[in-house]
């Protein structure tokens, strides 16, 4: 596979990967947005820890809905006391602009006063390269 601008694929999504978390926590909703494309697909399985329905939402706007809906019930985001950890990251580069990856994620509450794991699964995502930068196109998120 030819790295893109000189740089490695692989260590450019582990990054990205890296970074989404990151925001979910502690960035706004628009810098978090912007490493998504534009018609990416949000997939995941109910997660009674957190209270969370499954959901399926396709593109940037309903991906957007359910960020909003998350921090507005105080599950993720700034002023929650919630931190997502990735591990465990394999990338695989499908071809010079495709790639896929699997990571374990672990999911904390509470880490200001007394840090609990709330959550742990499995991140299946493609990305896709767009405007020199990897994004993620599709995210299938599984409890457990």
């Amino acid at each position: 596979m030819a790295q893109q601008n000189g740089t490695d694929p692989r260590g450019e999504i582990q990054d990205l990967l890296s970074r989404i978390a990151q925001l979910a926590d502690d960035g706004t909703v628009e810098e978090y947005l912007e490493h998504f494309t534009a018609d990416a697909v949000w997939e995941s399985q109910a997660n009674p820890v957190t209270g969370m329905a499954a959901q399926l939402r396709t593109g940037v706007e309903a991906i957007e809905e359910g960020v909003r809906e998350r921090r507005a019930g105080g599950v993720q985001g700034p002023g929650t006391s919630s931190r997502h950890v990735i591990t465990t990251v394999a990338v695989s580069l499908d071809s010079d602009v495709e790639a896929s990856s699997t990571a374990y994620w672990l999911f904390f509450r509470d880490t200001a006063t007394e840090p609990r794991l709330a959550g742990v699964g499995r991140y299946d995502d493609t990305h896709l390269y767009e405007d020199g930068h990897w994004k993620l196109a599709h995210r299938r998120i599984t409890v457990g």
